[in-house]
């Protein structure tokens, strides 16, 4: 969005008109466009309204009740940061006794809401002249906060932080999104490299070194090995989805390594969960590994995906005594169950080879007429087996395809609970 048409959208009348609009309908959309254009309303300003609208309806997971005083774009809304990890975020930096929070890349402005509301003064900043604008907007009510378009190669962070003893950190969101490059389904295509961030990975490098106390979000594919040395590397899910990896640096970084936070429970409330390894180092080794079927267990456990992207999985192998089906795999067999509230935990009722044949024979005696696969580490198309198999039975079953001692098998399971 353009400055100018956010300028527009603000304007007091506008402002009141999108207030009024009824919560967006898809079906009824195209009659309330008409409706406000025959009231006399610009054919521009009522597709611009229509548009925000249906944003908004889509931006409330994201940042909760305060969507209704936003403005948005589709691709701001797609990287923002989900309104409970952002305040997780800025109780972090609060509780490192920050005064003052450089927003690199402050996009539509949620996490510089949840700062501000943390009661940090905030310098949001972003490069892009109509989000910059759209951020104004967005943080006009937010104490203590000055938004403003500028590159980061343009600040001098150390000059503006004032005296030496301020306590000043910086939050960056590096933009995933390449311009002008989009999807089948229209939206601008994300990038995975660490240097076609912008800013880039060597520039949040640079902010890093020049200030000391400073939390960057990367994506939940953030690499291993790119984990600076002495900074805190933590994975976040929410909703069962690995959502981000956080590295903080200096003050803000509690656990150097690799960590994972889990949150269970409902939406708004719910709980949060860290996952760490208490042997320090020993999370970087290898997993241990099944090395015969005779090895699998009576259960079958399988870590949060934040656990997994963390690489966290031997936490888990040793919290149930148990071993990784295999290498890489992320399900960890073991002889007792136990209960790890950011694990699931299956009973294994029978193991089969992953064989057309024998497993036709297996679904026909066993009545099963619908599958729910989970998978990985195997590569076969679910849809595919499924017709392979020609299910014809009356019961539903839940398998695992996992790698067990070098060859691919199928678990017949049983949810816990």
């Amino acid at each position: 969005m353009d400055p100018q048409t956010a300028a527009a959208l603000s304007e007091p009348s506008a402002w009141a008109l999108l207030q009024s609009l009824p919560e967006y309908d898809e079906g009824s959309a195209l009659v309330l466009g008409t409706r406000l254009r025959a009231d006399g309303h610009d054919p521009t300003l009522v597709a611009a309204l229509l548009t925000q609208s249906r944003l908004r309806a889509r931006g409330r997971v994201k940042f909760g009740d305060r969507v209704d005083r936003m403005l948005l774009t589709p691709d701001g809304v797609e990287q923002a940061t989900r309104w409970q990890l952002a305040q997780r975020h800025a109780a972090r930096f609060a509780a490192a006794g920050v005064e003052t929070v450089w927003d690199l890349g402050c996009g539509l402005g949620g996490d510089a809401l949840a700062l501000s509301a943390a009661g940090l003064a905030v310098e949001a900043v972003d490069a892009d002249p109509g989000t910059a604008a759209l951020a104004a907007v967005n943080l006009r009510d937010a104490a203590a906060t000055r938004v403003r378009c500028a590159r980061l190669e343009d600040l001098d962070l150390r000059a503006e932080a004032g005296a030496p003893g301020t306590r000043t950190a910086a939050w960056l969101d590096p933009a995933r999104r390449t311009p002008g490059q989009t999807d089948h389904r229209g939206r601008t295509r994300r990038t995975f490299s660490l240097d076609s961030l912008s800013p880039t990975w060597e520039q949040v490098q640079g902010v890093a070194a020049e200030l000391g106390t400073v939390g960057a979000k990367l994506s939940p594919g953030f690499p291993h090995d790119a984990v600076p040395a002495g900074a805190e590397a933590q994975w976040s899910s929410f909703g069962g989805e690995a959502l981000e990896c956080v590295v903080w640096w200096g003050d803000l970084t509690r656990h150097p390594g690799r960590t994972a936070q889990v949150h269970t429970g409902p939406a708004d409330s719910g709980q949060w969960l860290e996952v760490r390894d208490e042997d320090g180092d020993d999370w970087a080794g290898p997993v241990p590994t099944a090395t015969s079927p005779d090895e699998l267990g009576e259960w079958l456990y399988e870590p949060d995906r934040a656990v997994l992207q963390a690489g966290l999985t031997g936490v888990l192998t040793r919290l149930v005594g148990g071993t990784e089906t295999a290498q890489g795999a992320g399900y960890v067999t073991g002889p007792r169950e136990i209960e790890v509230p950011w694990a699931r935990r299956f009973r294994v009722l029978s193991v089969h080879p992953l064989s057309t044949k024998p497993l036709r024979r297996w679904a026909r005696e066993a009545d099963v007429g619908r599958l729910t696969i989970k998978k990985r580490g195997v590569p076969i198309d679910p849809d595919r087996l499924r017709r392979d198999l020609r299910l014809t039975g009356t019961r539903e079953a839940v398998v695992v395809l996992t790698p067990l001692a070098g060859r691919p098998v199928l678990l017949e399971v049983e949810p816990a609970g």
